[in-house]
């Protein structure tokens, strides 16, 4: 009798799905337990399982000492390890704060961060928001909540799709639940498009390595690094403006400053590649202002232009 028959088998593969199924909901109603807590309380929560993170040696320690090593060439190892573990204490702070971000109400969210714009909001222009990631990066919703309230249009964005799909739908969900509007990644151009063109707020992350297509190799921190062309494929498309925005930590770390720019000057250009290196250099400049608020868990240079080696790959 083939395995997949095996009675024993079939039992064990449920019990799996069950407990699969029973981890899950705990994780929910874990997150919501935590958008219960007084923010003070949760934000020490948070900085408590960064600074265990930074200690527990791991693939994701490791990737984010290769990318500040690889940034700032210019820092000992002793210099490299404090960072690397303020990355962590900011990081464990934005995890838990997820809990707000996902289940919080407009008041909380409202409290949490401060909108501060460049132009005017309302007014329907055609518009691309550049999100970075900053540990602060959902902190975008904030325009969904607000949209009411404020007369704004929807916030749109692209979402990467996760391996889990009970959270992959949940996340979804929830990022939606003022009425904004996420766009699944892949090969939804048109839906995009269609969203820019009616004036809601189309906000793209794009400092991040999704593979070969329709991305170039340009420079970060002087690294030949593979970045998606996005950007400036749309705004050639829609004639939109692109506007930066960057959500951080406030100085006294009370809460986030969502920042939202005038529009680039003379973006797109005539040269994808140029615009596209010109967004790196703008990122650049932001991280070298705030190091430890950068996403650096991210494996930004797995992909190497000429067969050069793979950073994080210790074998080659």
């Amino acid at each position: 009798m083939s395995a997949t028959l095996n009675p024993s088998n079939a039992t064990t593969q449920s019990n799996f799905h069950l407990l699969k199924s029973f981890a899950n909901y705990v994780g929910v109603a874990f997150l919501k337990l935590l958008s219960l807590l007084p923010y003070k309380l949760l934000v020490s929560i948070g900085y408590g399982l960064g600074f265990i993170a930074a200690r527990f040696p791991g693939d994701r320690n490791r990737v984010v000492k290769t990318n500040l090593q690889l940034c700032f060439p210019n820092l000992d190892a002793d210099e490299i390890d404090v960072l690397s573990k303020k990355h962590w204490r900011l990081l464990g702070r934005s995890l838990v704060e997820k809990s707000i971000i996902w289940f919080g109400s407009e008041k909380q969210l409202s409290s949490m961060i401060e909108v501060r714009s460049a132009v005017d909001l309302a007014n329907r222009t055609p518009r691309i928001l550049v999100n970075m990631h900053f540990t602060g990066i959902e902190g975008s919703i904030i325009l969904s909540a607000l949209a009411k309230r404020m007369d704004w249009p929807r916030t749109s964005g692209f979402f990467q799709r996760m391996k889990n799909p009970f959270f992959n739908e949940k996340i979804v969900k929830w990022r939606n639940r003022f009425g904004g509007n996420s766009i699944d990644r892949q090969g939804n151009a048109k839906a995009i498009i269609r969203e820019i063109r009616n004036g809601d707020f189309i906000i793209i992350a794009p400092d991040i390595d999704l593979g070969l297509k329709d991305s170039e190799f340009v420079p970060f921190f002087g690294i030949e690094t593979n970045t998606i062309t996005t950007i400036s494929r749309l705004a050639s498309i829609t004639g939109a403006d692109v506007c930066m925005m960057v959500t951080t930590l406030k100085a006294d770390e009370s809460g986030y400053l969502c920042e939202i720019s005038e529009p680039l000057e003379n973006f797109p250009g005539t040269d994808v590649k140029s615009d596209t290196a010109r967004l790196n250099q703008i990122f650049e400049k932001e991280i070298r202002l705030r190091p430890a608020e950068y996403y650096w868990v991210h494996k930004r240079f797995k992909n190497r232009p000429n067969h050069e080696r793979n950073p994080y790959n210790p074998s080659n």
